[in-house]
């Protein structure tokens, strides 16, 4: 069965986000588990969770600001996306890319 346009888009999107740095695993075992990618540049780390390619609100990307003190709680949430995979994959690939 063949995909559909919006996730063979989000696919490409996906190896995309690959050929930039980001590095992805599986959360848990199995072929179409959820996937968990992370960037990390100067100024951000950047953490994208893909629940689903076709669900809406399954995936979520997350850019914090990168401090070379220690911050409690973690580092401070600068940006944060939330929707289908098309979406999200977009949003961290055009959008952040340029700040």
């Amino acid at each position: 069965m063949a995909d559909s346009a919006d996730v063979a888009a989000a696919k490409r999107l996906l190896d995309e986000a690959r050929g930039r740095g980001f590095a992805f695993e599986r959360v848990v075992p199995g072929p179409d588990a959820p996937l968990r990618g992370v960037q990390e540049i100067v100024e951000y780390r950047d953490e994208i969770y893909l629940g689903g390619f076709w669900k809406e609100n399954s995936c979520t990307a997350t850019r914090r600001r990168r401090y070379s003190l220690v911050v409690p709680g973690g580092w401070p949430v600068a940006d944060y996306v939330r929707g289908d995979a098309l979406t999200v994959l977009h949003t961290v690939l055009s959008d952040w890319a340029t700040s």
